[in-house]
């Protein structure tokens, strides 16, 4: 078993493959020396999905696997199918116990990736599900994109109730088990904090660097986004109606459980 998987959905990323996972590797090689590992686990892997690229992404993936990189793996969608089945797709091919996302436009940055790993040793006390979302207070993006987002969370907010400041940054910490068992739709990325909190979950933002895209271009929308998004929020809002959380009052013998769970 790995402890953290480090899951990156990309799209016609070629310039950024190389920096970010050097990145990557730097900020979690501090984790590795500092003890991040857990008995009978591996430190880290880092899991990049190639969504439908036509770029060189998946041939200067391959050639970092080629150059040594072991802890690189790579999946490819056959064709584009937006950024949260690619998440999807990273998170179930993942072998970690705890999922680290990120973007792969180098806006956001891994070095945050150690802090969100602490925090979580003191968050994740019980048994609810822990979600910790970043929070770009200093957003590095055009004008028009920090309008639109400012807008979108508010109306997220409002509607859904997830008391979450930035729920679209891509740098998130989570448990694996936790996020495969969230109803899955297209664009779920950015509702997750409303997911994790109408499984009975916690949701902690934290603040974290943001950085402005340094090469290659955008691959989403501003305002697809935001038209889309106003149709995902009905459907959310349609879950979260039908949400039901159950209280066990007789739980089988915790060590019997745990041996279950591990063997399986």
């Amino acid at each position: 078993m790995v402890a953290l998987s480090v899951v990156v959905p990309v799209k016609n990323e070629a310039e950024n493959i190389k920096p970010l996972i050097e990145e990557i590797h730097a900020a979690l090689s501090g984790m590795v020396r500092a003890g991040m590992t857990q008995a009978g686990m591996a430190d880290y892997e880092i899991v990049y999905i190639d969504d439908g690229s036509t770029d060189d992404t998946a041939a200067r993936l391959r050639a970092l696997q080629a150059a040594g990189d072991t802890r690189l793996r790579v999946l490819r969608h056959k064709a584009s199918c937006g950024q949260s089945t690619a998440v999807r797709s990273g998170v179930k091919a993942a072998h970690g116990t705890w999922i680290a996302t990120l973007d792969g436009d180098g806006q956001n940055d891994p070095a945050d990736i150690p802090a969100l790993w602490r925090m979580k040793e003191t968050e994740s006390g019980g048994k609810r599900p822990l979600l910790l979302a970043g929070h770009r207070a200093k957003r590095r993006d055009t004008v028009v994109k920090r309008i639109s987002s400012r807008l979108a969370n508010k109306i997220r907010a409002s509607l859904l109730g997830d008391n979450t400041p930035d729920t679209g940054c891509g740098l998130k910490l989570f448990e694996r088990a936790a996020f495969l068992d969230l109803p899955y739709f297209n664009h779920m990325h950015r509702f997750l904090p409303a997911l994790f909190l109408r499984a009975g979950g916690r949701v902690v933002s934290v603040r974290v660097n943001h950085r402005p895209r340094a090469r290659g271009v955008s691959n989403y929308g501003t305002f697809d986004r935001l038209w889309v998004g106003i149709s995902d929020i009905m459907g959310v809002m349609w879950l979260q109606r039908r949400a039901k959380v159950p209280v066990l009052l007789d739980e089988p013998d915790g060590a019997a459980l745990d041996a279950r769970q591990n063997a399986g």
